[in-house]
């Protein structure tokens, strides 16, 4: 009916609704094979389905009774059915592109397979399915179902979980636990177990959905920082700071390093600007973009600096043996001085 070179949640549910509209009606039950797409633990008893199938299934108000694993007799009729489909269509054949082929099949299911007389019934099947079986079966929804995908994410210390490159708020409570995501064409919606804690609308990749009321109260400030603030406080550390922190947020995901530019900031806190200042500057001129190698640069040189001061070769030095005042080089006298000393003769 609508051949597919994937068996994704998405192909397989286009591929039932293109059946429905064909017959024009959807069936009360259906009998499918064990694929990831429908069932993700197989068992003769309790099967696991897959969560956006099933929620697909329920939509549609249909039954799923899986077949058992290499039992091909639960579903006999259909894999009778797969020779002939084999050599009455497609074998031998050749096709330009993909909807080549689903033209055919819809042609073929139509105007051979279901206008032939049946070899053992000795009825036509479009007949028959018009006469006696369509009443049975379920209208067809009249409005296209949005294939959800379901994720597991962690929530960080910034209130935020990453889904499908982009970032999304949950409030103080949950921070640090696991929550389950359903992501549909507009809304992202997050539980924990079967809890329902938040909703967000769908963004972009790179963007983010941020709740204030996420937040402890007086940190909302936080939440709503923008990118180019944040390069401007690198920047109050040193120009190739600020060079560093623009490299490190100019990608197409500037959220995602976020937490590198508040890395690099702590550092500058840590080990004073100068030190980083320099790092950061050898690091650009060999292209290398990462914080935790800067912090490893930074340990490197701080430890080897104390060795060497406990061991007396590294020795701060002192003022200068001629060192002297400024006044000490003044050739002039100021005027004042020249009037005490002309009233004084």
């Amino acid at each position: 009916m609508k051949p597919t070179f994937v068996q994704t949640v998405s192909a397989t549910c286009e591929g039932l609704e293109a059946a429905f509209r064909f017959f024009g009606a959807v069936p009360c039950t259906i009998v499918p094979d064990n694929m990831k797409s429908i069932v993700q633990i197989a068992d003769a008893l309790s099967p696991t389905f897959n969560p956006s199938f099933l929620e697909y299934a329920q939509s549609r108000k249909f039954f799923i009774d899986p077949a058992r694993v290499r039992r091909p007799q639960d579903k006999p009729r259909v894999e009778n059915m797969v020779a002939y489909v084999r050599e009455d269509w497609f074998a031998g054949e050749q096709f330009a592109s993909l909807d080549g082929a689903r033209d055919s099949a819809m042609i073929w299911c139509r105007d051979v397979a279901g206008a032939r007389v049946h070899g053992t019934t000795r009825q036509v099947p479009r007949e028959v399915f018009e006469s006696a079986e369509r009443a049975a079966m379920l209208p067809v929804p009249a409005a296209a179902f949005d294939v959800p995908s379901w994720y597991d994410a962690k929530v960080h210390d910034d209130h935020h979980i990453q889904v499908a490159h982009s970032l999304y708020s949950v409030p103080t409570r949950y921070l640090g636990q696991r929550v389950r995501v359903r992501v549909d064409k507009s809304t992202v919606r997050i539980y924990i177990a079967s809890e329902f804690i938040k909703a967000h609308p769908r963004k972009a990749p790179g963007q983010r959905s941020t709740d204030t009321g996420d937040y402890p109260v007086g940190k909302a400030p936080y939440a709503t920082r923008r990118v180019d603030e944040l390069i401007d406080m690198a920047g109050r550390y040193g120009v190739h700071v600020r060079l560093y922190a623009e490299r490190l947020m100019g990608g197409p995901l500037p959220w995602s390093r976020m937490r590198q530019v508040y890395g690099l900031l702590r550092l500058c806190k840590k080990y004073g600007a100068a030190r980083v200042e320099d790092a950061c500057n050898r690091a650009l001129a060999f292209d290398v973009l990462d914080v935790p190698r800067i912090e490893r640069m930074l340990k490197s040189a701080y430890r080897a600096q104390e060795k060497a001061q406990a061991g007396g070769k590294l020795v701060a030095l002192h003022p200068p043996r001629f060192a002297r005042e400024r006044e000490h080089f003044e050739t002039m006298k100021n005027k004042s001085d020249d009037q005490g000393e002309g009233g004084a003769s």
